[in-house]
């Protein structure tokens, strides 16, 4: 059974950490682990969301990604933190993803792809939270000067597109959306903008209106999109010049390791292949020589990391494995001898 995860997205201060504790606050029991992406002193943070005071609201539960827009650090942040939370003893029943209010959706969903993922997640729904009083004025931020010092604070965005566009993708990519603030509308323009925004949605989705983010969880989980296999009819602006997001088409492969004298000189070599194949990931771990303990690795790209994570159990045999992942294409043969010789 597939963990369900809600993509939530929004510009700053739409009201998404304030939906995210109305669902934590009526949670019922249900255990729901939250990565937050806000970054900076500008953002909206994960200490918000620990400190919050509500009953079974762990702080191991919610993990902060504070090293730039989730779009453009899929495989250095995402990846990595949603593992460890699938690897856990007792993993989440439910997984809430607040992005960056710069996150383009549409990578996200695609990162959903991934083969560590995809067999063990998907997308519940992507909920898009619409600040009404600053669409209303064309705005679509409530400060856009908070979002334009957010984007420049964030050496890792690689996009720098105009508010307008963000807001089309984000509700292209929705299948809740939310107008909030609802009671700073006048019943006409609240009227009127639930007008505009049914009929610039590319598909079917529901759209409510809320105060302060409260949104009965009947409406906001349970969606079962499977906003991963239905990527086709969320258009976005960037479909066709997104050349860094266009990850979805996976392969992998296992290679197993002999036990290695020299884990530096292995580390340079992996770096070498990676670089060379345009592999995405390799990880794994492999024995060292008069070491008890193996040696885990870990990367993305042309970097790595190792440490000794256990022992080595009584009889268990010495042989390690890497795991490599990339895009449809890898020459297996290659890789697989160059990193058996490494």
């Amino acid at each position: 059974m597939k963990i369900p995860c809600t993509v939530i997205t929004g510009f700053l201060g739409a009201g998404k950490t304030t939906l995210v504790r109305h669902v934590l606050a009526n949670a019922g029991g249900r255990r729901i682990a939250i990565l937050v992406n806000e970054f900076g002193s500008l953002g909206i943070d994960g200490e918000t969301l620990r400190s919050c005071g509500i009953p079974g609201c762990e702080d191991a539960d919610i993990v902060e990604l504070a090293n730039g827009c989730l779009c453009c650090t899929v495989a250095d942040e995402f990846l990595p933190a949603m593992q460890a939370l699938l690897d856990r003893p007792n993993p989440p029943e439910h997984i809430l993803i607040e992005t960056s209010g710069l996150a383009l959706p549409k990578p996200l969903l695609k990162a959903f792809g991934w083969p560590d993922i995809r067999s063990r997640v998907t997308v519940d729904a992507v909920v898009t939270v619409v600040d009404g009083p600053a669409v209303a004025t064309g705005r679509f931020a409530d400060d856009p000067a908070a979002v334009a010092a957010q984007r420049a604070a964030d050496g890792s965005l690689d996009h720098d597109n105009p508010l307008a566009e963000v807001y089309g993708d984000q509700i292209n990519a929705a299948d809740l959306v939310i107008l909030n603030k609802a009671d700073l509308l006048d019943p006409a323009t609240l009227a009127r903008l639930r007008v505009e925004i049914a009929a610039s949605l590319p598909r079917p989705a529901t759209l409510v209106t809320a105060t302060e983010g409260r949104v009965d969880l009947s409406v906001l989980l349970g969606l079962d999109s499977a906003a991963e296999d239905d990527l086709a009819a969320r258009p976005s602006c960037h479909d066709a010049v997104d050349g860094e997001h266009e990850h979805d088409d996976f392969d992998s492969f296992v290679v197993p390791m002999p036990e290695t004298a020299a884990p530096n000189a292995l580390l340079r070599r992996l770096a070498e292949v990676a670089g060379a194949h345009e592999v995405l990931r390799i990880k794994g771990f492999v024995a060292v020589a008069g070491r008890p303990m193996r040696l885990a690795i870990q990367g993305v790209g042309t970097r790595f990391r190792q440490s000794y994570d256990r022992n080595w159990t009584e009889g268990e045999a010495r042989a390690g494995h890497l795991v490599v992942i990339g895009q449809t294409g890898l020459d297996r043969d290659a890789i697989a001898a160059a990193l058996a010789a490494a």
